[in-house]
């Protein structure tokens, strides 16, 4: 045998390995849940099979816990949704609460481990509450194994509502002295343009020994926002390695925003991170900021080593309907045309999936430029198009006809129609106006907070639609019809414009919808050809006294959450207004289990297997969309041991 042959054998061997030990680390990642969506790349897809279709009616509930958090809500004062993730980790989960405490509990039990409260310590200002939907976590794999055992070996990172990243060790909760300034990094205040505050909602990403922070700021405030910031940090030190603007230079005394406020995601081979953004300051009017903003709306292909745009894709041009981007990229080889192909997906609140590769940013359908209305706003230069896939097909509905306008009677039904006649609307990206315009998807989706879910084996993304009308108004400000009613985000005075804007959700004297159901459905996508494989309604909508009665099950609920699928053939997800958490069949659509719950839940479940157990988890706390009480309670179901 030549010392060729045997060369050429060996490293054969050795490819072979490791594409073995690679094959066995992408299933280990997929069973591990140790990122919000999954993987660090997203995808909200385990590989654990225990459950499958043919037992799920077996599951029971495993166990409860409840942080206290919602009994801290003082009444008239701020509220939070519980929208967490918990992610597992060398044998705890953590979690955080709506006042930024971070969790450890047993993955059997439920119990408390230990609790960290960043403003018993780290934090001088007042306590508030926000909405926290997860942790991310670090192990320093340089340190030396044979080395005396000492604290921040592994790290809990959470992004804190108020604009801090706080780093702690997992197996303790005590803060790492050896992060920033005693384990903090305070970036509440704006370091680039603009007035305002910068708000966490979501977890940091983290690659290699670097991990990446992006926040978002408030909408509709004012037109001189904080720019959008992108930040990349040492895991160890907290020494800022780069930073990234959104806002262009010239436009910065002028606009702001291009912020980031979902999850992001990595891909560790290509050592990339994927940031989808939103939109420019106040989302509603765009005279002051006419000029080009091409990282705003778009999704960003960022080299983490040096934190420069590898590629981007702008999604939305010249936002003038808060139609920024609202779900984790989901990073995965998806199957087209028979082969494997890198890509990146990003759901929309349009109810549109744009599909890349992401090496290049190639589209991996056919985009097209659209022409869409132009605005009637004195100074506004709405962009004439808007990118739309030709596949695959959007999930939500994209066009209201008046003789489709719901109404529980003939009464509200003509009500609405009248609605619809006074109000301006011309089909998909209808500008707002002064005589009041029609929006639809509406800026709440469409796509929405919780995203998708990939199936790798069977190449399918699993999506919930949300199909709901927004009205939208602008008034000069002195005019006297301004309507008296408390400032919200969607009803306020756009400090440095001359308008009130007046945004809300286009219903019948009676509080429903306006537009035809189905308002909540779920829907699988075939990504190799792009086509709906089967899509269903999803929930219902509790009313009457006491949230006794529900519509009826073919009317869908609007919907805020998240899938996420096993390798049992199962798709797990609540985010319903009605309180209930279902699994449906991945080939059918058809519910095979469902359970109450005490409140809704407007969160994406996960799983784990411990002790040879799989365990599905659902945090269940209320939502201020469907006016619910609130709770902080999470559920964990498995099957009863043999």
């Amino acid at each position: 045998m030549s010392s060729t042959y045997s060369l050429r054998a060996a490293l054969t061997g050795l490819l072979a390995l490791l594409a073995i030990s690679a094959l066995a680390d992408d299933l280990a990642a997929n069973r591990s849940w140790s990122d919000f969506g999954g993987t660090p790349g997203g995808g909200q897809y385990s590989a654990l099979d225990h459950i499958t279709r043919e037992n799920v009616g077996g599951l029971k509930l495993a166990w409860t816990h409840r942080n206290g958090d919602a009994a801290r809500f003082a009444p008239g004062g701020k509220v939070a949704n519980y929208e967490v993730t918990p992610i597992l980790a060398e044998g705890s989960l953590f979690i955080c609460t709506q006042f930024g405490r971070v969790l450890a509990l047993d993955p059997k039990t439920g119990r408390e481990k230990w609790a960290f409260d960043p403003f018993a310590s780290l934090i001088k200002s007042p306590v508030v509450a926000g909405t926290c939907r997860g942790v991310a976590y670090w192990h320093d794999q340089l340190a030396q194994a044979d080395s005396a055992p000492r604290a921040c070996l592994s790290r809990i990172f959470l992004q804190q509502y108020g604009g801090r990243l706080i780093v702690l060790d997992a197996k303790t909760g005590q803060p790492c002295s050896d992060f920033g300034k005693g384990g903090m990094l305070d970036m509440s205040t704006p370091d680039h343009g603009g007035t305002g505050h910068i708000r966490f909602t979501s977890p940091p990403s983290i690659l290699k020994d670097t991990i990446i922070v992006a926040g978002s700021v408030g909408d509709n405030i004012r037109a001189n926002q904080p720019d959008g910031v992108i930040r990349a940090f040492d895991a160890r030190t907290g020494m800022m390695q780069w930073r990234l603007v959104t806002i262009p230079e010239s436009m910065s005394d002028k606009t702001g925003n291009a912020d980031v406020w979902p999850p992001y995601s990595v891909d560790v081979e290509r050592n990339l991170v994927f940031i989808p953004t939103g939109s420019p300051s106040p989302d509603f009017y765009g005279v002051l900021r006419n000029d080009p903003i091409p990282y705003a709306n778009a999704l960003l292909a960022i080299d983490v080593a040096t934190g420069q745009v590898k590629w981007h894709y702008q999604i939305v041009h010249h936002d003038l309907l808060d139609y920024d981007l609202p779900a984790q990229p989901i990073v995965a080889d998806i199957t087209r045309a028979g082969r494997k192909v890198p890509a990146v997906i990003q759901i929309t609140k349009m109810g549109t999936i744009f599909v890349f590769n992401r090496e290049t940013g190639e589209p991996l359908f056919p985009i097209e430029e659209v022409a869409v209305p132009a605005s009637d706003i004195p100074g506004e230069m709405a962009s004439p198009t808007q990118p739309r896939p030709v596949k695959p097909e959007p999930f939500s509905s994209q066009i209201i006809k008046e003789k489709d306008i719901f109404g529980l009677t003939f009464w509200d039904r003509g009500k609405c129609r009248e609605s619809f006649k006074a109000l301006r609307y011309e089909g998909p990206f209808t500008p707002p106006s002064l005589q009041g315009s029609l929006t639809f998807p509406a800026s709440t989706g469409g796509g929405n907070w919780g995203g998708a879910a990939y199936d790798p084996v069977r190449n399918r993304l699993i999506v919930k639609a949300q199909n709901l009308a927004f009205t939208s108004r602008l008034f000069p400000i002195g005019d006297p019809n301004i309507p008296n009613i408390p400032e919200t985000a969607g009803s306020r005075v756009m400090e440095g414009t001359p308008y009130y804007l007046l945004l809300g959700r286009w219903l019948s004297p009676f509080g429903v919808p306006c537009n035809p159901p189905p308002w909540g459905e779920l829907v699988a996508i075939d990504l190799d050809s792009g086509d709906q494989a089967w899509r269903r309604p999803v929930g219902q909508v509790p009313f009457g006294p006491f949230n006794i009665l529900k519509s009826p099950a073919a009317w869908g609920s609007p919907i805020v959450g998240g899938p996420m699928i096993t390798a049992g053939g199962l798709i797990f997800m609540a985010a319903t207004f009605d309180p209930v958490f279902r699994a449906f069949d991945i080939d059918t659509g058809k519910e095979l289990w469902s359970t109450p719950l005490p409140s809704p839940a407007m969160a994406v479940p996960m799983t784990y297997e411990f002790e040879g157990q799989q365990y599905v988890v659902i945090a269940a706390g209320g939502s201020i969309l469907a006016e619910t009480e609130l709770s902080d309670e999470m559920f964990a179901f498995a099957l009863p041991s043999k």
